[in-house]
């Protein structure tokens, strides 16, 4: 009996794989039928190698438009011509990168490669390897910068969140001294292009719990795939006792699982047991997960508002013009068309999961064991910028 649930395990474990295996040969095929791929290297490519000069470059036969080119390059060199800047991000990107030596920039500032596989990773950056310069790296006048660059893509309330899951890398190292993975600061900053207002570029932060993707063109900005963790999700005892980073996205979401009646409760929980992770990990691409929970069609008035008010709070980390247009969106697709699902026990002490699933994006928040959540924000056509960037490659003159 025990071999044949091992040989069944096996043959699932098999079919999932292809499964995924068939959606990624589906993206690709896609975004080459659309001509996108004329930057043919990823970014893990050259996360481990520093920025290329010229002759790397060429030696390499690297298909970046020649006005990008020598735009990056002078960038790089610190030989750009300083410029009355069109947006205060792009600025902020450029001074922290004037920031940097030479050697820095290396590790730091890399060319754009459009819509290639995009590698992230939650867990300490001691296991996963991210690219960029870590913070731990940089004098204090750099994190300045740094840090005036995040204030400039996130709201107030997302980059306190930031910087507060960033700090609780001291407690856990508090709690684990023996752990070598808790290193406070140890968390990455990449920049990919050259930042302008007409030009295409992105920027990325990931350590351990905390990840953001920016990918810019033309001064549109896309957010999206951004995850935030919090290990403990309390603090309960000590200085920074009742620090809950996560606060408003788990509260509201208790706050409309207690507004329903046991029969829309019966429909929103789809599993009795929790998951102990975040369905989609930390995938590249992702595509809409099977359809469970209650649809927000067949909720009150207030209940409605209840979870706009959860989706809203998910998304005030951003700043509030891009949270509204991406709200604005989310409302002309139908909110009806939208479902949430729960997973585990309401209680907030003990290992829960909440999914919210639209026609276009995917929120997954899961309380790993009562005292440790992950919550991911997905697009499916917009992560790392998709949506934009294809629209631009189809558009734009030099990529045609």
């Amino acid at each position: 009996m025990q071999d044949w649930l091992c040989v069944r395990r096996r043959a699932l474990r098999l079919a999932e794989n292809m499964k995924m295996a068939l959606i990624g040969l589906c993206f690709l095929l896609l975004t080459l039928s659309l001509g996108v791929y004329g930057h043919t290297v990823s970014r893990s490519d050259l996360k481990h190698t520093g920025a290329l000069n010229a002759a790397q470059l060429e030696a390499r036969g690297e298909t970046i438009a020649s006005s990008d080119y020598q735009e990056f390059l002078s960038l790089i060199s610190g030989n750009h011509t300083p410029y009355k800047p069109f947006s205060i991000s792009a600025d902020k990107a450029i001074e922290f990168i004037d920031s940097l030596s030479a050697e820095q920039k290396k590790k730091a500032v890399f060319p754009f490669y459009g819509l290639t596989p995009h590698e992230w990773s939650y867990l300490p950056a001691s296991t996963s390897f991210p690219g960029g310069i870590a913070v731990k790296d940089l004098e204090a006048k750099q994190k300045d910068r740094l840090y005036d660059l995040m204030k400039a893509y996130l709201s107030s309330a997302g980059y306190e969140k930031t910087r507060t899951i960033m700090d609780l890398e001291h407690v856990l190292r508090e709690l684990n001294p023996a752990n070598p993975s808790r290193i406070p600061e140890n968390y990455f900053i990449a920049i990919y292009g050259a930042p302008s207002k007409e030009g295409t570029w992105g920027w990325s932060f990931q350590g351990h719990h905390v990840v953001l993707n920016f990918t810019v063109v033309k001064d549109n900005v896309a957010f999206a795939p951004f995850f935030f963790g919090s290990n403990p999700a309390e603090i309960t005892t000590g200085p920074r006792k009742g620090t809950r980073p996560l606060a408003v996205e788990q509260d509201v979401a208790f706050e409309l699982m207690s507004s329903f009646s046991p029969a829309q409760k019966q429909k929103a929980i789809f599993q009795t047991d929790s998951f102990v992770e975040i369905v989609t990990g930390s995938a590249t691409q992702v595509a809409p997960l099977p359809q469970v929970g209650i649809a927000a069609k067949d909720l009150s008035t207030d209940q409605k508002t209840i979870l706009k008010r959860l989706l809203s709070s998910i998304l005030s980390s951003m700043p509030e013009n891009l949270a509204t247009t991406r709200l604005a969106k989310i409302q002309g697709e139908g909110l009806g068309s939208i479902h949430f699902g729960w997973a585990g026990r309401a209680i907030k002490t003990e290992p829960h999961y909440y999914r919210i699933q639209g026609k276009s994006f995917l929120v997954e928040f899961d309380n790993l064991n009562g005292n440790h959540i992950h919550l991911v924000w997905r697009d499916f056509e917009g992560d790392f910028g998709g949506d934009l960037l294809r629209e631009h490659y189809k558009t734009s003159p030099h990529h045609k």
